[in-house]
């Protein structure tokens, strides 16, 4: 059912300021080091093979506590518990604080180009050294699944041509070589899917910092002022970003550019802010205009044709989604009210969000994945209706039980009152039955102005 929904002057969300990070537990690595054992052991696994760059650092890095920087590397598990780290030049120093006890091997070639090649080794060689040759069922982990329909999925690799072919070379002839990202990121079963109390408040951090840096980016916005000016107030803390920061105003992508510029932000342009950190991502579109008589003269139905549409799906996504029920439920949903056919969104309805911004989703048509508790997912629908500009909220949010949200507030009372802030700011100021399930990680859950330069009015849903 839909809700009538308001434009109007709306008090804005608290943020909280001063957040430190929390850091992962010695119980909570080992947990994470046995949920990983414990899907092995289920599918006869005998080692796995995980792979890390820069932009494909998670699966490694949930394990590790690290990832490469700007070098490559491996972990490879054994269904023992036995690791291995194969590492380059500069990150030799990492395995001495890595969050999993490892034998160390230096591979030269998983450095930059040009520097020294000393104790350079054939990768087969250390692929024979460390017993993947008397293995039989081995696992290549990337940070894809290659969900097809039309292919063999578990026959495609996501890693470097060289790693794979030393892996066919060394592995011996009977030996079966599988893709098995699903072991850590599939929804019915991936390790990484599901959060406990530790983790949620180590990812709340991020969560917190992209939500409060969207508020004062969207604060910030007054005609005459740069982008840069506006994605210099999307960074926060020197930490780094898990997406490319965009405050982009008028026309996108010129010249193929997708960073922040000198553009002046002028009255009546299109405007999007979007950020993220590790846990959470925030992002907004709308106009830089004070009200609806300055849209622009072929779209002066903007607010009824997509804002309001958009703002009402996003409701119904956080007062229907519950532990327990299956992904398509909820995709049928927002289909229901926000229909595809009519807002032409094109991806999932939401995803799981972890160290990157998405990790894979349970939310897709006829998925009987399983929402559950833990799982920390990201409002994601986006709208493309031809000839209006678009619109977004995206926020972040956790799924928790009766049971995990005792355990927050037991463990991490000062992130239980912020939870509850914003719990209260949803249900008692935007009047979104919030369900029950959901524990609000971003301080700007449901908050969105369309209008860019009318600070003091966002939406909110009619009394019942």
């Amino acid at each position: 059912m839909k809700k009538e929904v308001q434009l109007t002057k709306v008090p804005k969300p608290m943020i909280f300021t001063d957040v430190a990070p929390t850091y992962l537990t010695d119980e909570t690595m080992l947990e994470r080091k046995q949920k990983v054992l414990e899907n092995m052991k289920a599918e006869g696994f005998d080692s796995i093979v995980i792979y890390a760059d820069k932009e494909h650092g998670g699966n490694f890095e949930y394990l590790t506590g690290f990832i490469p920087r700007f070098e490559e590397g491996l972990l490879i598990l054994d269904a023992t518990g036995e690791c291995t780290l194969v590492l380059g030049n500069e990150n030799l120093k990492m395995a001495k604080v890595a969050r999993i006890e490892n034998q160390l091997i230096h591979f030269p070639l998983f450095s930059l180009p040009n520097q020294p090649m000393d104790n350079e080794a054939r990768l087969e060689t250390i692929f024979t050294t460390i017993g993947l040759a008397k293995k039989h069922k081995i696992g290549v982990v990337g940070w894809k699944m290659f969900t097809t329909t039309e292919s063999d999925n578990e026959a495609y690799f996501d890693l470097p041509y060289f790693i794979i072919q030393a892996l066919l070379t060394s592995k011996n002839a009977q030996a079966v070589l599988k893709n098995a990202a699903h072991l850590f990121i599939r929804g019915d079963q991936g390790a990484r899917t599901t959060n406990n109390a530790n983790e949620v408040a180590h990812y709340e951090y991020g969560a917190n910092l992209a939500s409060s840096s969207i508020l004062k980016a969207m604060d910030a916005v007054e005609v005459g002022v740069t982008e840069a000016v506006l994605g210099n107030e999307l960074t926060a803390e020197g930490q780094t970003n898990t997406v490319v920061t965009i405050a982009a105003t008028g026309q996108r992508f010129e010249y193929a550019n997708v960073y922040p510029t000198h553009k002046q932000v002028k009255l009546g342009d299109p405007l999007s802010l979007t950020t993220a950190f590790k846990g959470g991502l925030s992002s907004r579109t709308g106009f830089v205009i004070e009200n609806a008589t300055q849209l622009p003269a072929n779209q002066p139905d903007y607010l009824e044709r997509v804002a309001k549409p958009y703002y009402q799906a996003v409701t119904a996504w956080l007062e229907t989604i519950k532990i327990g029920m299956q992904g398509n439920e909820l995709y049928q949903t927002i289909e229901s009210v926000f229909p595809k056919a009519d807002y032409h969104w094109l991806l999932n309805p939401g995803h799981l969000v972890s160290d990157e911004e998405w990790m894979s989703s349970p939310i897709y048509a006829g998925s009987e994945e399983t929402l559950k508790s833990g799982m920390i997912l990201q409002i994601d629908i986006i709208p493309s209706v031809a000839g209006y500009t678009g619109v977004s909220a995206e926020e972040c949010v956790a799924l928790a039980d009766k049971k995990l949200q005792r355990q927050i507030e037991a463990d991490y009372p000062e992130l239980w009152q912020r939870i509850t802030a914003r719990r209260s700011y949803l249900k008692e100021v935007l009047n979104i039955e919030l369900s029950e399930d959901i524990i609000p990680l971003s301080n700007t859950v449901g908050y969105l102005r369309p209008f860019y330069l009318a600070k003091e009015q966002a939406f909110r849903c009619s009394k019942l």
